[in-house]
């Protein structure tokens, strides 16, 4: 680990409040704190700040950075409307409807069957003990994701649990949506007509180009993958023009898995996503788990190949948006939305503590809960540490009061632990200690050696150091764009 040395020659704590520091780049540093007020200062300003020589600064006070003059209860009121999230209960509920599907993806971590292997399907009784216990979390919002396998395989699940969940709702009076992840393959025009009709958001799996995307994502018999899946975005987004939805906000969304071909074709990839009107590029590196172990050699690729990767994809993102187009980084968005508005987006993964068991829930097709879909994946290893219970049976006092839901709570507090309780990047960052556990054996993982520490501050400091050198302030336009969210309602 790096030693950072102080450019301070002393040091005036009676005149400070309490921040976080690192540098960013050569002579540039960053002081944090955990409302997440940031301020960026020359290694002069800095200096100056630890002996108290600082010229006096409005938003170095305002922000709390100097105790004078600064209100401690407005920046408490911060630091509680970051963490809105804490006590809230689980919102997101990830729901397995089955495990079989067509696909071969070469990174899949998912316990995947083939078609014929009914007996993975949820059962309409168990999918309606996974709606009574997801209603019983204390947030008054819950988004059920519908995954597999391939989820539309077992349609009527699906449908059982929005038309359940929203009976049972008018009395619990929650805010709830639905949302697919679809690889496209399994859908018709009935189903698309029924999704649309009951407001089923709907994502899909986009890797790239052709050539890339069917690489990835073997769809067996030789059947051409990307062509159903340009098919079913052409179609779901005409139809929600010609219902006179606006398409900002109803068009299909995609998830994008990086492997080793895509990362000399972050080009191609984002033109892709330009021309079909997504307006969401979420990078995020692959998984080393489940299948992908196998096929490591072929599809995956070191941290720094990674991390080369994003800069050079992001650097094209702002490219284009300075030419005028409106298509945003995901990640970036996630650490902007805390770096540049009051609120935190809640985003499971990257919070403290996690969100696993506490934010978001998984359940199985058999209905198994677990903490995540990760847990899922260990789960099917033969590993039950992630279990929590079962749907039939678990109470939920019993679910978020686990003892693994404490563990990995604890494994992921950043004020507690080495390393990330001094990081300038604790107040947007997030450990996942499954992660650790899959590479190490231990939830509680060496923080500043893991891969997720060496994304999370590349990304932090990237987006840092454009906002430092934005002297027309075009950067910070872009970035403030890509924080807003627009309800579908």
């Amino acid at each position: 680990m790096k030693t950072i040395e102080l450019p301070r020659k002393s040091l005036t704590a009676e005149t400070l409040g309490f921040f976080r520091f690192g540098e960013i780049s050569p002579g540039r540093w960053v002081i944090t704190n955990d409302a997440g007020e940031w301020e960026i200062l020359s290694t002069a300003e800095f200096d100056a700040l630890l002996a108290g020589t600082i010229e006096t600064r409005e938003s170095l006070t305002h922000k709390g950075f100097l105790r004078t003059g600064s209100d401690l209860d407005a920046l408490a009121e911060r630091v509680r409307r970051k963490k809105h999230f804490v006590g809230k209960g689980p919102h997101l509920h990830m729901v397995v409807t089955t495990l079989r599907c067509n696909q071969d993806c070469r990174y899949c971590h998912a316990s995947r069957t083939n078609l014929d292997q009914v007996q993975t399907d949820m059962s309409l009784e168990t999918a309606k003990k996974v709606v009574d216990l997801a209603m019983q979390s204390t947030s008054p919002y819950l988004c059920f994701e519908y995954q597999g396998g391939e989820p539309t395989v077992n349609f009527e699940a699906i449908k059982f649990i929005v038309e359940y969940s929203r009976e049972k709702n008018r009395y619990e009076g929650k805010t709830i949506d639905h949302s697919l992840v679809t690889n496209f393959t399994w859908m018709d025009e009935e189903k698309a007509e029924w999704l649309i009709a009951n407001d089923v958001l709907v994502c899909t799996s986009l890797d790239g180009p052709e050539e890339l995307h069917n690489w990835n994502r073997t769809w067996r018999k030789g059947s051409n993958a990307f062509e159903q899946v340009m098919r079913w975005i052409a179609w779901f987004n005409a139809r929600y023009i010609e219902l006179g939805r606006d398409p900002k906000l109803w068009h299909i969304d995609a998830l994008l898995t990086t492997t080793r071909r895509t990362l000399s074709q972050y080009r191609e990839v984002v033109d892709l996503y330009v021309s079909l009107g997504i307006r969401n590029v979420h990078l995020r590196p692959l998984n080393p788990f489940g299948f992908a172990t196998r096929t490591w050699k072929n599809i995956g690729y070191t941290t720094a190949e990674y991390l080369a990767f994003y800069e050079q994809a992001l650097d094209y993102i702002l490219e284009l948006n300075l030419q005028g187009e409106e298509i945003m980084e995901g990640t970036a968005a996630l650490f902007l939305k805390k770096m540049l508005t009051p609120d935190d987006p809640n985003f499971v993964d990257i919070r403290s503590p996690i969100g696993a068991g506490t934010g978001g829930v998984a359940y199985n097709y058999d209905g198994a809960v677990v903490t995540s879909d990760e847990g899922r994946m260990v789960l099917a290893m033969g590993d039950p540490l992630f279990k929590l219970g079962d749907a039939a049976s678990l109470t939920y006092p019993e679910m978020v009061g686990h003892p693994t839901v404490k563990a990995l709570a604890v494994a992921s507090y950043l004020d507690s632990l080495p390393g990330c309780s001094t990081c300038f990047n604790a107040p947007w960052c997030g450990v996942r200690p499954l992660h650790n556990y899959m590479h190490t054996g231990d939830v509680f993982g060496q923080r500043p050696n893991t891969a997720k520490c060496a994304e999370h501050m590349t990304i932090a400091r990237l987006l840092l150091n454009k906002l430092d050198d934005d002297p027309d302030g075009d950067v910070r336009r872009i970035f403030d764009r890509w924080t807003v969210d627009r309800p579908r309602q």
